[in-house]
């Protein structure tokens, strides 16, 4: 990347502050990242997660069986584009004149994972990694695996609502036993998973719950006022649905599917 490391570091402390505030961000690193800030090393089943297509040749590189070096005429070498040029690096020594052969081939791999996963990124994940540990460094860090650390950022993806409703709070009138509250239940049970996570969008700003699930979620429902035409709103802040006292499920079903349908970018999609 033509970005400084400066800016790496910032996106690290950014990431910290928001496990120190335990904010939930919708953001979709590749899981060896997390295995990295633990300072452990990523390896070809990280590569298998992060690129897919390529671990697939690469498989079939070391289970060809044939004749490699005539086959896929491979150097120890590989190409990477800087600033709209194609540069060269050697893998080992004098990697460009040294072919890929049936004896050698896991350790092309290897070096190759590496040289994606490691040594290509090394510059612009140490700043990365040192402004995360700004903020989050220390013995703490050391009690979390790297997918607990992942959930911590990301939160969780399965959504128990059920576990929400429990756990909601009720503002400014209204009660669990409120009729347009029950109605409100209703609807939010009756949404497939897409309609619940953009529901979820539009009242927290992500589509994940927190670690420990959506009960954790501290959500509010706060009435704002009687019948109206007006559409229910949200404060993404602070998990708070503002539900106007409609007159009827129907009706509330209608004006909510239009919030979700429309909660970002102000309805300019």
């Amino acid at each position: 990347s033509p970005a400084c490391d400066l800016e790496f570091q910032l996106v690290g402390i950014l990431l910290g502050l928001a496990i120190y505030n335990g904010v939930i961000l919708d953001i979709r690193f590749p899981k060896f990242l997390y295995k990295k800030l633990k300072g452990l090393k990523a390896d070809f089943s990280d590569l298998e997660e992060a690129a897919p297509n390529l671990a697939k040749q690469l498989e079939y590189l070391l289970h060809y069986d044939g004749d490699v070096e005539g086959t896929f005429s491979l150097y120890f070498v590989t190409e990477y584009e800087y600033y709209g040029k194609v540069k060269q690096y050697d893998l080992i020594p004098n990697g460009s004149c040294v072919p890929v052969t049936s004896e050698n081939r896991e350790q092309y791999v290897e070096l190759y994972t590496n040289f994606l996963l490691e040594e290509s990124i090394a510059s612009q994940f140490n700043a990365f990694s040192a402004g995360f540990h700004q903020v989050c460094g220390g013995p703490a860090l050391a009690l979390f695996r790297p997918e607990e650390l992942e959930l911590l950022v990301c939160g969780q993806p399965c959504l128990d609502f059920g576990a929400l409703e429990l756990s909601t709070n009720y503002d400014a009138g209204y009660t669990c036993e409120t009729p347009i509250v029950k109605a409100f239940w209703e609807v939010i049970h009756s949404m497939d998973v897409s309609q619940q996570k953009k529901f979820l969008f539009f009242v927290t700003g992500c589509n994940r719950a927190p670690v420990g699930g959506l009960g954790r979620l501290g959500f509010t429902i706060q009435r704002s006022g009687a019948d109206t035409e007006y559409l229910p709103t949200s404060h993404t802040c602070f998990n708070i649905l503002l539900l106007p006292d409609y007159s009827s499920k129907e009706k509330l079903e209608t004006k909510l599917a239009i919030s979700i349908a429309n909660g970002e970018g102000f309805g300019l999609q």
